[in-house]
């Protein structure tokens, strides 16, 4: 009999599709984290502006990011169930929802920033925030592109594909950032706009290499990517119903934490500076793991497609052993050498004080994380099986429901009508990760998901 390793949709298998998105995931994070120390030694109110415009921007990006990413299922079930010629109707139905979100999401990025005002931050980051966010706005469907092209490959498990055009994208973008930051080379000195112009031009690049890729004669041949382009309204409202769901999800998700971090902006630029640079180092472990996350999802979908929800469970625990031993050293890390982590940030105009006034609210920031950091791996695998099963409404309420109980109003009273300082805000952060990875797994447990499908 095969080991556990070798059988089908075991360790091998898991490792084979996620370990790609896993470093597909990394790539963008260490995107994001240069991009955040390049900021962070610019000035202390650039690294106190990019999280807050980068969150809100992300959260209305992460709306149709999480629908256009639902493709990955169908795509996944399609392949499941030997169906080639329902890959290309399915990629297609994501890609008009991708370029009608664009125009939606550019017009957003001027309408909505009476969301920053709100923040109450002082009006040196505001200005910073504004200008960050426009710019991000106008690009925004890039990413949402980006998410349903790549679904064409890592529904089919070709994940490493991703992987490739991924770190392609970031090896533009990290260099540009500098760059575009600081002024050098042949360029300007343009601070915080650099830094949103370098994003778009690496999605830019991203989304251009995957357009031959998949529109090649070899897929052409074997799915018809080019001529099986016909708007199919009974599949868009198939996926639209399933993505809407997760697009709620993902949104209520980042809205969490977009509502948590304006709230540890109302305590000062020092709290607010940490807690950035806080959440952009738990992103080194979180992003990798969010792609297991992604490959759970399209092997659990693959295995629905074959009627095999056996292979399913399977490879949902194998994820979560690999998600685990991940979490634990990230964790050790984060205990470890929390002042070099953090020093990795430091403005290089701040004085020593100042900055150890930093050093010690994320010292004692990490700790938070470095509690949690098991269940939000817990979490992100649970909630990537159900789903790749189709179980998405259960996740996008068990989302809502914390997110407004656990997040929101806690964190609301311990600024606004109880003050209780970061360290309970931090608390609260906590638990709902917790209570999100307990619910996930309630519901793994239960089975009912095995009994779903999301194709005809």
């Amino acid at each position: 009999m095969k080991s556990l390793w070798n059988k089908p949709f075991g360790y091998k298998h898991v490792l084979d599709i996620s370990m790609p998105l896993a470093v597909s995931m990394a790539s963008t994070t260490i995107m994001q984290v240069t991009d955040r120390i390049f900021l962070g030694r610019y000035s202390m109110e650039a690294i106190a502006a990019a999280l807050p415009a980068g969150i809100l921007s992300f959260l209305f990006i992460s709306f149709f990011m999480g629908v256009a990413s639902y493709i990955n299922v169908f795509i996944a079930q399609y392949t499941g169930a030997a169906k080639p010629e329902r890959v290309a109707s399915s990629l297609w139905q994501g890609i008009y929802f991708a370029l009608g979100s664009w125009l939606v999401l550019g017009a957003m990025g001027f309408w909505l920033t009476p969301l920053l005002e709100s923040g109450g931050h002082p009006p040196e980051v505001l200005k910073l925030e504004i200008q960050y966010f426009r710019i991000l706005m106008l690009g925004a469907g890039l990413p949402v592109l980006d998410t349903a092209l790549s679904g064409f490959f890592a529904g089919r498990g070709l994940t490493r594909t991703v992987m490739v055009v991924n770190m392609i994208g970031a090896a533009v973008n990290i260099p540009l950032d500098y760059a575009l930051i600081n002024g050098v080379w042949i360029f300007p000195e343009m601070g915080i706009r650099g830094a949103a112009i370098a994003t778009l031009t690496a999605g830019a690049v991203i989304v251009s290499i995957y357009v031959p890729l998949i529109f090649s004669r070899d897929n052409e041949i074997n799915f018809k990517t080019r001529t099986n382009f016909r708007f199919e309204p009974k599949l868009f409202k198939r996926f639209i119903k399933f993505g809407l769901s997760n697009g709620v999800q993902f949104f209520l998700d980042i809205f969490a934490v977009t509502f948590f971090v304006y709230m540890v902006g109302r305590l000062g630029t020092l709290i607010l500076a940490a807690s950035n640079i806080v959440l952009s180092i738990d992103g080194i472990s979180f992003f990798p793991a969010y792609g297991i996350s992604v490959g759970v999802s399209t092997l659990v979908g693959q295995a629905i497609g074959q009627g095999r929800p056996d292979y399913a469970r399977r490879a949902t625990t194998c994820a979560l052993h690999i998600t685990t031993v991940w979490m634990l050293i990230m964790g050790l890390i984060y205990l470890l050498f929390p002042e070099l982590l953090l020093s990795l940030f430091r403005p290089e105009n701040i004085t020593d004080a100042v900055f150890a006034d930093v050093l010690n609210y994320g010292t004692h920031f990490l700790l938070f994380t470095a509690a949690y950091i098991l269940f939000d791996g817990t979490a992100l695998v649970y909630s990537g099986a159900l789903k790749g099963a189709g179980d998405v409404v259960f996740v996008m309420k068990s989302v809502g429901l914390c997110c407004i109980a656990i997040m929101v109003v806690p964190c609301y009273m311990a600024v606004e009508v109880y003050p209780s300082g970061p360290y309970f805000l931090w608390a609260v952060f906590t638990l709902y990760v917790v209570v999100l990875a307990a619910a996930f797994y309630w519901r793994f447990r239960g089975g009912k998901w095995a009994n779903m499908r999301v194709i005809e």
